[in-house]
C-alpha cells in the first residue's frame, strides 16, 4: 500500500481517548506509520474537523495536505449524478440538504490521486455511499472500516492480550 485518505471520523477518534474507536485508530496510524505509508488529508476533512477541533490538533508532521482542486471537483459530479440517481430508486439515504456530499468528494479525490490506495473511515453512511460507487464505477481504492481492529484487517496476531 502506497498511500491512505484519512477521514474526519479518524482523527476524530484517534484523538480523543475516551472515544470507543480510539484504540482501533492508535493502532491503524502506528501501522501506518511502521509500514511507512503516506497519510493523507483532505482540506475538506481539515474544515469538517475544525468545525469542533482546532487546526493544530492534527498531527500534521505525518500527514501529506490534499487540496480540493478542479479534477476532483469533476469526479466528485460524476459521482454524486449516481450517487442522487441511486437515491432516486431507494437504493441509498444521504440527507437531503446536500448537494455533493462530502464523502463524494473526498472519494473523489482517492480516485484521482494514484498514490492512494485506501480510504479509512468509521462511518457506515460513508460506506454506503462507497458500495454504491463500487457497484457501478471501477474504484480503483479499498474502504477501510475502522470500525475493524486492524489485528483482523491485516491479519495480525496479538499477542499482548
Amino acid at each position: 500500500m502506497k498511500g491512505i485518505l484519512l477521514d474526519t471520523s479518524f482523527f476524530v477518534r484517534l484523538l480523543n481517548i475516551e472515544d470507543p474507536l480510539h484504540n482501533n485508530a492508535k493502532q491503524y496510524y502506528r501501522y501506518f506509520l511502521e509500514h511507512e505509508i503516506e497519510l493523507k488529508v483532505s482540506t475538506i476533512s481539515i474544515a469538517e474537523f475544525c468545525t469542533k477541533g482546532s487546526l493544530y490538533d492534527l498531527p500534521f508532521k505525518d500527514l501529506k495536505v490534499l487540496p480540493f482542486n478542479i479534477d476532483h471537483a469533476v469526479k466528485a459530479g460524476e459521482f454524486a449524478q449516481i450517487i442522487h440517481e441511486n437515491k432516486k430508486q431507494g437504493k441509498i439515504e444521504t440527507n437531503p440538504r446536500m448537494i455533493i456530499p462530502n464523502d463524494t468528494k473526498l472519494f473523489s479525490q482517492a480516485e484521482i490521486d494514484d498514490n492512494i490506495d485506501a480510504y479509512i473511515s468509521s462511518d457506515t453512511r460513508s460506506f454506503n455511499i462507497y458500495s454504491v460507487l463500487k457497484s457501478e464505477c471501477n474504484l480503483n481504492f479499498e474502504f477501510m472500516d475502522m470500525n475493524i481492529s486492524y489485528n483482523t484487517r491485516f491479519g495480525i496476531l496479538d499477542f499482548e492480550q
